[in-house]
């Protein structure tokens, strides 16, 4: 199974559960979780441990937002973006849109690398320029989603 497809299963992503993470409520509130996690690591220098109990909030609140929101049709950007997610988990994406998405993932994984320096050494630069990369690469990758959902409807009709 592939990965992406490993992590779709452990949300429980049902057809329903891609409607109400297609939410913008939904979208709009994990990307507010990066800054909550980032907090939650960087307070290990205030409060020790108990920075863990902040860190499991987050990855709770992540698990739990994919159900939380009610289903939406895809009329806004966010949630054609996130049906658009869906074809790609599904495999329907088609070469043109393979190569970029691929290099927006790319760029993510380079962004949490430096979010990930940053937390670790608690230096703010690479921590700020990582969650600027991590942020720009998901806004990106989402319009691109947008796209490929469009374009799937068109092709489909």
């Amino acid at each position: 199974m592939k990965p992406k497809n490993v992590v779709a299963g452990a949300h429980g992503m049902s057809d329903q559960a891609w409607k109400k993470h297609a939410n913008p409520w939904s979208v709009w509130t994990r990307f507010a979780a990066i800054p909550a996690f980032e907090l939650a690591v960087w307070s290990r220098e205030w409060i020790g441990w108990w920075s863990l109990a902040g860190v499991a909030l987050v990855a709770v609140w992540l698990w739990l937002n994919v159900h939380l929101f009610r289903a939406v049709e895809p009329t806004s950007w966010a949630a054609r973006g996130i049906y658009g997610e869906q074809l790609h988990v599904d495999g329907k994406v088609p070469a043109a849109h393979r190569v970029v998405l691929r290099l927006l993932i790319v760029a993510g994984l380079i962004g949490f690398a430096f979010i990930a320096w940053g937390l670790i050494a608690l230096q703010i630069w690479p921590l700020l320029l990582g969650t600027v990369l991590l942020v720009l690469g998901q806004l990106w990758r989402i319009d691109r989603y947008g796209l490929l959902y469009e374009q799937h409807q068109s092709e489909s009709l």
